[in-house]
């Protein structure tokens, strides 16, 4: 093992270093502090990326280690990116040589690589991506001749990912887990998955790590190795890792105890995915000694919106505790509204949207953030009527389209000929005259031979069991496989991408096609070509699609930007909106349905992640009736309402529901609060019929109780208004009487278009 490096600065130059010099005290001590472990909470915005990349510089400078002496550790290919970049920009050349900075799963799949003979495994084995877990499940599940439409190989892929997150090999499962899936079959069907992986010479993507703590478990001096290759350890986000990654950093860490973990607990928001909260909150055992350091001091939001999310924090029991602080301007406070349906929260967010446009506000510098997909809708259609541009985070990705998958496939097959998923994905595509016949004919072949299909399809070509036409197409698709195989070693990846999906007929096969999707494939094909000609090697590439896991690279310039809250950690805009803050869709009930108050706790700090995305504004609003899945619905607010701090809120009324200002909303003050959110409750004929149901939440706080943001609204009664009645509006100004529904009037204005409104706030014209 090679020894550190010299360093550039003496003993006492050491504290003054110039990169020191941007950093705040809480900030400077997190870098200096690099002996032992080190837990960095940092709380959002406060600038940890900067301390993380300033310490990864600081180790470099000062010679405490060389480049390859240091794993660093994120969840993205784009965080690993950037911290990359913000280390060239104080190091220099030296950041090349940080071979170990990465995602788990590509540093996972570097070690397996080295030693994937340890694993049963070639070390050219393909990296599934979800899709073909999926597929791979479900040929499991039916050969094991279990009702597919029952259990799912979708459910299958998801139950095995769930073990694999927590460490668990097949044999290490405990044994009532094997009812989680099939009526007992759970894990005599994760031991057929597994051995059709080691077949196929494939991982999916939570071996990288499962199969790394079997061989660091299994084969001491490899364990040694990188113990005592790793001086220091960096680790970001560390409140999401999950059991096995935990297991993983621990076993890498127990030589040096060098390790410093990045993370807040109040943004652990993963937990259906497998993320652990308690990695974070048992640091200190994990590592004792350990040193604490709390970055408190947020450069993104102003007070009163950092004054909100922290009192809203607070109701959590499980946490280490923080209080995040500004010098900044106050700005103005959180602004609360209750509105009459989804539709109205939609009309009512997009004026506000258009408000801050007619100031020279640009629309990327505004998000909509919701909880659940279901709320995007009305406002898609808002959005699409107004003529807004924006932009929907969560759709196809570009790997993910049926083109892109279709010509990985391809090149995955000529990489590793072991891959039968690949190979099933394309051995009839276009269409050869290779159909379900002859396909069941290789995978019975296969199968009874212990042997991929390629393989398969060899051994079927030396027999009787295609006929001639099969036939003919088998041997010029073996043999056209074979061909490109050998000029891949000769072929840059683009030129053979590109030799492939002509000679294919992949290409002519869309060129035919009548779909209006056809220009769309084709530019996207082309794309592939470009983005393969960027890479060296075929698995330098394929590697690459496997691990990438961050959104695309449009920045999103000149839209709205519409998506969950989930999709939304780690990003920040000047105004953000949140809507649907109501019980059982925020918290959700299907969380809290399964995991009780674990749940409710994490989806408190998910609503304190939505809370601290915004910068100068933020707005919150909750609707008395929403449409879910069709259906419309009654809701009272959520009881995370109920928990921001009154100081550091306003509360704004829907015009013609509670008055046509604050003020008139204000005039509830009068009113005993909690009495106004039980008339809220009582008085309306929906919730009513919710609580004689037991819908209504046995433990609920008082929502809103003693303060003046309590809303009533009340049940309707008849209306004095008939419909096409012309009326006027003191905001909106005059229109038509369109339909009626007790006393809320859907009213088509002149010049504001369709609004919802109470008729007291309307006179006849």
């Amino acid at each position: 093992m090679a020894a550190a490096g010299p360093s550039l600065f003496s003993e006492n130059e050491e504290e003054t270093a110039p990169y020191l010099k941007t950093l705040n005290e809480e900030q400077r001590k997190a870098v200096l502090t690099t002996e032992g472990p080190v837990l960095m909470l940092a709380g959002a915005g406060t600038g940890k990326t900067r301390a993380l990349t300033t310490r990864l510089a600081h180790l470099l400078n000062t010679g405490r280690a060389q480049p390859w002496q240091i794993l660093a550790v994120t969840f993205t290919n784009k965080a690993a990116r950037e911290m990359k970049d913000r280390i060239a920009a104080l190091v220099g050349d030296h950041v090349e040589g940080m071979k170990w900075l990465g995602t788990f799963h590509s540093i996972g799949a570097q070690i397996l690589r080295r030693h994937a003979e340890l694993a049963g495994l070639k070390s050219s084995f393909t990296i599934l991506d979800a899709d073909d877990q999926t597929r791979l499940a479900k040929q499991v599940i039916e050969a094991a001749n279990i009702d597919e439409k029952r259990w799912t190989g979708r459910g299958l892929a998801m139950v095995i990912d769930g073990w694999k997150n927590r460490g668990l090999t097949p044999d290490k499962v405990p044994a009532n887990e094997a009812y989680h899936f099939a009526d007992g079959k759970g894990i005599d069907l994760y031991k057929a998955y597994q051995a059709r992986l080691t077949t196929l010479n494939a991982v999916d993507f939570g071996d990288l790590l499962v199969h790394n703590l079997t061989i660091f478990q299994n084969n001491a001096d490899v364990l040694e190795e990188y113990q005592r290759r790793f001086r220091y350890m960096l680790v970001d986000e560390y409140q999401d890792t999950n059991v096995a990654q935990y297991l993983w950093l621990r076993l890498l860490a127990q030589k040096h105890k060098n390790i410093c973990c990045v993370g807040d607990d109040d943004q652990s928001i993963y937990g259906w995915r497998g993320a652990e909260v308690e990695n974070i909150l048992r640091f200190e055992k994990d590592f004792p000694g350990a040193e604490v350091i709390r970055l408190e001091r947020n450069y993104r939001s102003t007070p009163s919106i950092l004054g909100a999310a922290s009192g809203l924090i607070e109701a959590n029991k499980e946490r280490l505790g923080k209080t995040l602080w500004t010098d900044a301007e106050d700005g103005e406070k959180v602004k609360v509204r209750g509105v009459w349906d989804g539709e109205e929260e939609a009309r009512l967010i997009c004026d506000d949207i258009e408000s801050e446009q007619s100031k020279g506000r640009a629309l990327s510098d505004m998000a909509v953030l919701v909880r659940a997909s279901f709320q995007m809708r009305a406002f898609e259609e808002r959005f699409n009527t107004l003529g807004l541009a924006y932009r929907v985070v969560g759709g196809p990705r570009f790997y993910e389209r049926e083109e892109s998958r279709d010509a990985l496939s391809y090149l995955r097959l000529i990489r590793s000929s072991d891959d039968d998923l690949a190979f099933d994905r394309i051995v009839n595509k276009p269409k050869r005259g290779l159909g379900d016949k002859a396909l069941q004919v290789l995978h019975k072949i296969a199968r009874a031979q212990g042997v991929p299909l390629m393989a398969a399809a060899r051994i079927a070509l030396e027999s009787d069991d295609l006929h001639a036409a099969a036939r003919r197409s088998l041997v010029n698709f073996v043999d056209t496989v074979d061909r490109w195989a050998r000029d891949a070693k000769d072929m840059t990846p683009a030129d053979l991408a590109e030799l492939v999906l002509e000679e294919s007929g992949y290409i002519e096969m869309w060129k035919n096609s009548k779909s209006p999707q056809v220009p769309g494939k084709l530019d996207n094909l082309k794309e592939l070509i470009q983005a393969v000609s960027e890479f060296d090697t075929l698995e330098g590439y394929l590697d690459h699609v496997a691990l990438v896991s961050e959104l695309s690279e449009d920045t999103g310039d000149g839209q709205i930007w519409l998506m969950t809250l989930h999709a939304a950690k780690g990003l920040e805009f000047p105004v953000v909106f949140l809507p649907g803050w109501e019980e059982e869709i925020f918290p959700s009930k299907r969380s809290l349905d399964e995991k009780g108050n674990a749940a409710l706790e994490e989806e408190r700090r998910l609503a304190y992640v939505g809370v601290t995305r915004a910068e100068e504004s933020c707005r919150i609003s909750f609707a008395a009736n929403r449409q879910i899945y069709g259906r419309w619905q009654t809701a009272i607010p959520s009881r995370f309402v109920d928990e921001l701090p009154e100081e550091h809120v306003d509360v704004v009324s829907e015009p013609g529901l509670y008055g046509n200002s604050a003020s008139d909303l204000a005039s509830h003050s009068s009113f005993d609060g909690a009495k106004l959110r039980e008339d809220a409750y009582y008085d309306n004929p929906g919730w009513r019929r919710a609580r004689a149901s037991g819908a209504r939440p046995a433990s609920s706080p008082p929502l809103l109780e003693g303060r003046a943001k309590t809303v009533s609204v009340s049940a309707p009664g008849a209306s004095k208004f008939s419909k096409g009645q012309r009326v006027f509006h003191q905001k909106f100004g005059y229109g038509k009487i369109q339909s009626i529904e007790g006393q809320k009037l859907t009213v088509e204005f002149e010049h504001s278009g369709p609004k919802k409104v109470i008729d007291t706030f309307v006179e006849a014209a």
